[in-house]
């Protein structure tokens, strides 16, 4: 008898067959897929056919160098409230997904005594959650595990969680009642550094404070607060107020993480503060920085809230801003979004993950608001990107701009 009279040889070269086809198809890109104009590098795609899209981007790089990168969905389609977990070992030229979490929801990647976390909801408006990686993201604690709270209710974003006078900090709301959006009470969770961030007894939380509608003007909400120590080394919350568009909200926080003082209630210019935004602070420099989808006077009027454009900004002391330049624009506010960045320093740049809407061949966006790509940048010695005449230009005549390439 020979192979070809054997009488599995048939089936089994057939299944062969057949399993070299389907990977062959699976690595084929999608027909009209064109991913050729998208500003960065692609680390994720969820094209608008499947009903989900990409939210809540965030950035970490671990101590052994390698870039981290997440993202969760949100929309109608299979995956809603589920987290992607990505890593880069080059720097960011190149991307691999590396864990899906599901029950993860707004969340923020840290590391906190050599272990990766993300920090977020279980659901929309759910249990606050920090779930916890000891492999650089590879495999996580359960949903069980690290839940903050019993109640639900909660609302957060991809705001950083920094490091303060020996605690982790993240600005953190809660929705009541969770059957509308906007009804936020914001308020801070703290930690001490190095202590089991999955035990609930080790996170204090300060006073939950609503928003004075009645007496606050502009705005009716405030939402996805920054903590940021202030050069004299007083904590802040500075929130995000909606609707509006150059104004933020801040607030004084006490340092033992328990504390707030709502008379210190105080609203500052800050050019596109209507939308989300993350601040940092760079030692070298002494500046705060800062990027927010500042509405460029051809969108004032009509276009408040477009997301289409992405500026940079500093500050000396978190009241006094400065727009240092455009760095991400599209001409349309329909389909095009550049929004919620996370960013890191990373030497002289700045390495930053965008919640990207733009067109890929297949339809685009559902719309600017709900993403089909998480992207990578680099902005490259940002402390010298400082270009007042080009910004003055740009405005005159704007068609199409991004330093990010």
């Amino acid at each position: 008898m020979n192979k070809y009279e054997y009488p599995g040889f048939h089936f089994f070269a057939g299944a062969i067959t057949s399993l070299i086809c389907l990977v062959l198809l699976g690595s084929m890109p999608t027909l009209g897929q064109d991913f050729s104009k998208v500003p960065g590098m692609v680390i994720d795609h969820l094209p608008m056919s499947g009903g989900d899209y990409v939210g809540s981007p965030s950035i970490i790089i671990m101590p052994d160098g390698k870039y981290i990168a997440s993202h969760d969905v949100f929309g109608g389609g299979p995956l809603p409230e589920h987290t992607h977990v990505f890593e880069s070992a080059d720097r960011g030229k190149s991307w691999k997904k590396v864990a899906e979490l599901d029950s993860l929801f707004w969340p923020t990647l840290f590391v906190d005594n050599g272990a990766l976390y993300l920090f977020g909801a279980t659901r929309e408006y759910g249990r606050m959650s920090v779930r916890r990686s000891q492999d650089g993201g590879h495999t996580w604690t359960p949903t069980e595990q690290g839940i903050l709270l019993p109640e639900d209710g909660f609302h957060c974003a991809s705001v950083p969680v920094q490091v303060f006078k020996g605690r982790l900090w993240k600005g953190m709301e809660r929705n009541v009642p969770v059957t509308s959006w906007g009804n936020f009470q914001s308020f801070v969770a703290s930690a001490p550094v190095g202590s089991d961030l999955l035990d609930p007894k080790s996170w204090s939380f300060t006073p939950r404070l609503t928003y004075d509608r009645a007496n606050w003007k502009p705005g009716s909400t405030w939402l996805e607060g920054n903590v940021v120590m202030d050069p004299e080394g007083q904590l802040w919350n500075i929130l995000r107020v909606n609707p509006g568009d150059d104004r933020a909200a801040m607030y004084r926080v006490g340092s033992d993480g328990k504390t707030s003082d709502s008379a210190s209630v105080k609203f500052i210019e800050l050019p596109g503060a209507a939308k989300k935004f993350n601040i940092r602070f760079d030692p070298k420099s002494k500046l705060y920085y800062t990027f927010t989808n500042y509405a460029l006077p051809e969108n004032r009027e009509k276009h408040r809230g477009a997301r289409n454009s992405q500026v940079l900004l500093s500050s000396p002391n978190l009241t006094d801003w400065t727009v240092r330049g455009l760095v991400l624009y599209h001409p349309d506010v329909e389909k095009h979004a550049f929004q919620y960045l996370d960013w890191q320093f990373d030497g002289k740049d700045i390495v930053i993950a965008s919640r990207t809407a733009y067109a890929d061949g297949l339809g685009g966006a559902h719309r600017a608001h709900d993403a089909n790509f998480l992207t990578f940048h680099r902005l490259k010695n940002f402390r010298k990107y400082r270009t007042p005449k080009a910004w003055r230009s740009l405005m005159e005549g704007i068609t199409d701009f991004a330093v990010l390439k």
